[in-house]
């Protein structure tokens, strides 16, 4: 028992030690989740010393009868959450790969279909964490975001080449099953606490943007997407189509970060970020402010529109990080 206890108070310190900032930076995603898990086995493991030894346990019936059922109640809502849950949403939607697309020299997307897409609980701007079985990695998930609205009949997801298992997604083939988890995220319609919106991305993070751009509901002028890229902007024709049809106001800010501290790219000139956000956007404060690119350029999106005025209830974010 003691073993167990020691070994896994061992897994629970390599989870905390993989959680710190200066750690997880330099690792991989696949191999930071995998870690991740081991979280799990190091509780399993220091479990039963715990409950069986434990003087809480022990020494009072009510308190050990308590603590049984508090960790019992906590094991089935992984499993339930965690496995069964996805595991029965898989089967249900039978989700099988329809094509991949290549959208830009290291960005692809890649087209589902299913059963009854129509009853998956699945809004624009959510992410899914996925595996595409008979593909090399299918065992290692990744999490990543719808790029259009569901339509009840097919998904799309956008994924950029940053590593091992998004590199390999050119490679995966047509009518390959997917397994998925999800939908998960707040970057959604359901936060939304204002009649006008502001869509701001980076790279690939417009992509659950571009999806919301799509699925809202908004009068012609009343929604704004402001899309940061460097070399060509994604679903550049795509965005054009919901400007003509929906009346989405569109604004392209190309160029590579003009510093560290600001999150405007070198062609859009000269001024401050927010100088330059509300010339942009006079009614920022007015807006919901949905915010997806990396995590040092968010931060400095959410700094420039608390200076503009935008309460924090107004901001929703999804951060392109672990």
């Amino acid at each position: 028992g003691m073993l167990l206890a020691i070994f896994g108070t061992g897994c629970l310190i390599l989870s905390v030690v993989t959680s710190v900032r200066a750690a997880r930076v330099r690792m991989r995603y696949e191999s930071w989740h995998l870690l991740h898990l081991y979280a799990y086995l190091g509780v399993a493991l220091a479990l039963p010393h715990q409950l069986w030894t434990g003087q809480a346990f022990t020494s009072s019936r009510a308190a050990s009868i308590f603590w049984w059922v508090l960790w019992a109640s906590a094991s089935a809502s992984i499993v339930i959450w965690r496995v069964l849950l996805p595991l029965w949403r898989s089967l249900r939607h039978q989700l099988r790969v329809t094509t991949v697309v290549q959208e830009s020299p290291d960005t692809f997307s890649v087209y589902m279909t299913g059963r009854r897409l129509d009853l998956l609980p699945m809004r624009a701007g959510e992410f899914g964490v996925w595996r595409f079985l008979g593909s090399r990695g299918w065992s290692r998930a990744n999490p990543y975001s719808l790029s259009a609205a569901p339509d009840g009949r097919s998904l799309r997801i956008t994924v950029k080449s940053l590593g091992d298992n998004s590199g390999r997604v050119p490679q995966i083939r047509t009518g390959a099953r997917v397994m998925f988890e999800g939908p998960y995220g707040r970057l959604t319609s359901r936060t939304r606490t204002k009649h006008s919106v502001a869509l701001i991305g980076a790279g690939v993070g417009v992509a659950p943007l571009r999806s919301l751009a799509e699925g809202m509901h908004y009068a012609p002028g009343d929604a704004v997407l402001l899309h940061r890229f460097s070399g060509e902007p994604l679903f550049h024709r795509e965005l054009e189509v919901l400007a003509r049809e929906r009346g989405l106001r569109v604004l392209w800010l190309p160029g590579r970060r003009r510093s560290s501290s600001s999150w405007l790219g070198d062609g859009v000139g000269q001024a401050d970020d927010v100088t330059a956000l509300r010339h942009w956007v006079p009614d920022i404060s007015t807006r919901d402010v949905y915010i997806c690119g990396p995590s040092a350029w968010t931060t400095s999106v959410i700094r420039s529109c608390r200076k503009a005025g935008v309460r924090r209830d107004q901001i929703h974010v999804e951060m392109f990080g672990w």
